[in-house]
């Protein structure tokens, strides 16, 4: 009998599943699903702050949308009649480097940022000078400036959430990268905020989480969503139908106020 393989993330025995050696059971109604989330990636649970910022990260990135490449492909094969797996996963497989993948990436460019602040630099020359490396490559800067917003609205409120947590711009290297980056594109004269994607890279990074796992943070948000559309698509339209990409409409509610806000 060859040697068992090790695995630390969650333990099974008989009439007990352990994850991260909490018993599952106790963190039941004890942790919020952000927490857990935290808990079950780095293998620490968070403390109650942090755990906060954990569930508004999750819920920025819910939805938005029928738009996207994820609830465009998850809803075309939603309309086939294919199964609710079929369809959800279709839209996971459309996450990738310029779709849910622009944390990561932007995670790593701004990374690159600190380094070079790091050997000298002011953030702000290293800004500039990694945005010089990025136009030379004809690359684009992930994480700045958006198709339909001028000014995220998920953004300002994350980066509100940080700083109650403790992770914010004045010490922390990688927010002050991305507000480096934001001055350097005005500067330039080309003004790009900085949009979820960006404060989600930045954050994340604060927070310990390695980049390689940061469009996985993307697909645990984006998944609820993906099964509305596939519902919705399923229930409300014809199948088979040509799906126009820009031409619906709105017809849930309106102006409802979140509790707390």
């Amino acid at each position: 009998m060859s040697e068992p393989w090790p695995t630390g993330v969650t333990e099974i025995q008989p009439n007990r599943v352990a994850v991260r050696g909490y018993d599952i059971a106790s963190l039941m109604g004890g942790v919020s699903f952000g927490s857990a989330v935290y808990l079950i990636l780095l293998g620490e649970l968070p403390d109650e702050k942090t755990g906060r910022l954990m569930d508004a990260i999750l819920v920025s990135s819910i939805d938005h949308g029928a738009t996207p490449p994820s609830a465009l492909a998850a809803r075309t094969v939603a309309s086939t009649g294919a199964t609710l797996s079929a369809s959800v996963a279709a839209g996971i497989m459309s996450i990738n480097r310029r779709h849910g993948g622009a944390i990561e990436s932007c995670a790593r460019t701004l990374g690159s940022v600190v380094a070079l602040h790091r050997t000298g630099m002011t953030m702000d020359e290293a800004a500039a000078h990694v945005l010089e490396d990025l136009q030379a490559a004809g690359e684009r800067m992930p994480g700045f400036g958006h198709r339909v917003h001028t000014d995220d609205p998920r953004t300002s409120r994350l980066f509100e959430l940080a700083a109650a947590a403790g992770v914010d711009a004045d010490g922390k290297a990688h927010i002050g990268a991305a507000r480096a980056v934001e001055r350097a594109f005005a500067a330039k004269g080309k003004a790009l905020p900085i949009n979820v994607d960006g404060a989600l890279g930045a954050i994340l990074s604060e927070l310990g989480f390695p980049p390689e796992v940061m469009n996985g943070l993307f697909m645990i948000a984006r998944t609820p969503g993906l099964v509305a559309h596939v519902s919705e698509e399923q229930t409300r339209m014809k199948p088979m139908r040509k799906i126009d990409p820009t031409n619906h409409v709105y017809d849930g509610p309106r102006g409802r106020t979140a509790p707390g806000a």
